[in-house]
């Protein structure tokens, strides 16, 4: 990956806001030539220690003010510093390379995550020795691969983690077909310089990447005005040829995974403990979807909890 572009005087673009008891600042910060817009959650009246950080991460096509900005209020309440962020090409940061945006881009975002822990380090309000990341859906395969091998990182926490290999992405996307079917729209897409297609839309839409209702069709849940509900077609091929399922090898850092046999293929968190050889803590609760792991309160709560125990500082690890 191209070296990150960034320096300690990044900009802050907004004074500081409250909300109930969480406290945010906006900042910028670059990587790969694009400038990215993020979000630094705090206590109220935070008196500028530097507190234990969590960097979060959200599902596909999703922006920070989703369930990154929820899972962050979480995280502050628990006594740490959140951070969430827009990819490249969505919400409020820049394109991707070429003007591209709406690709789902497990390469670009893995690195955007990477470039959002290196400026979480330099914060004065951030304990740059305590630094985590929580990877929520989708993201968690570009969270554990932006973690592994990296020193900034303590521990990493995933919660209803979409974790794919090439037999679930052959069940999800029409078998073998299906997908080759697909990866041709990528090609074909690309080369026009992209095709966008509403990201979301009511059960049975047509055209319509997610037509199915809930979460990112309804107003009080996810179709906030701040979310782009676009997906580009060019993005089908780096998606479906991502296999996070099959990376356990290479992470590193201790795992907490929240989970439900409810929710979307557990069997992808089975496969990739299955080639994990390091400290895991795995919860299964039940008869939660996956929808009600991004905002349910009842749930949010459980999985949140779990995590802050998990980031907590454990003598005997983290001396």
């Amino acid at each position: 990956m191209k070296a990150l572009a960034l320096t300690a005087a990044a900009t802050l673009m907004a004074s500081t806001a409250a909300i109930a008891q969480v406290e945010t600042r906006t900042f910028t910060f670059e990587n790969e030539g694009a400038t990215l817009s993020g979000t630094l959650y705090l206590p109220e009246g935070h008196n500028g220690t530097a507190l234990p950080a969590v960097v979060v991460t959200g599902a596909w096509t999703t922006v920070e003010e989703q369930m990154p900005r929820i899972y962050a209020e979480e995280m502050v309440e628990r006594g740490f510093a959140a951070f969430t962020f827009d990819f490249r090409g969505w919400g409020k940061s820049g394109d991707l390379p070429q003007n591209a945006r709406f690709v789902e881009s497990p390469e670009a975002k893995t690195s955007d995550i990477r470039a959002a822990f290196d400026f979480v380090a330099t914060l004065p309000e951030v304990d740059a020795t305590r630094i985590n990341g929580l990877g929520i859906c989708a993201s968690a395969g570009y969270m554990i691969d932006a973690v592994s091998g990296n020193g900034l990182v303590q521990k990493v926490g995933l919660v209803a983690p979409w974790l794919q290999n090439q037999e679930i992405v052959h069940a999800v996307y029409g078998g073998a077909d299906g997908v080759a079917g697909l990866i041709e729209m990528s090609r074909r897409a690309e080369a026009a310089g992209g095709q966008i297609i509403p990201a979301a839309g009511p059960e049975g839409a047509e055209g319509v990447l997610m037509p199915i209702g809930g979460y990112y069709y309804e107003a009080d849940r996810g179709a906030i005005p701040e979310y782009d509900n676009r997906w580009n077609n060019a993005g089908w091929e780096g998606w479906l040829t991502y296999h996070p399922a099959d990376n356990a090898q290479r992470l590193d850092k201790p795992l907490a995974i929240v989970h439900s046999e409810a929710a979307a293929i557990p069997q992808g968190v089975r496969s990739f403990l299955d080639g994990f050889a390091g400290d895991a803590t795995l919860e299964w609760l039940e008869d939660v979807t996956q929808f009600d792991f991004y905002d349910n309160p009842e749930d949010v709560t459980r999985a949140a909890d779990t995590m802050a125990d998990h980031f907590a500082p454990n003598p005997s690890r983290d001396s």
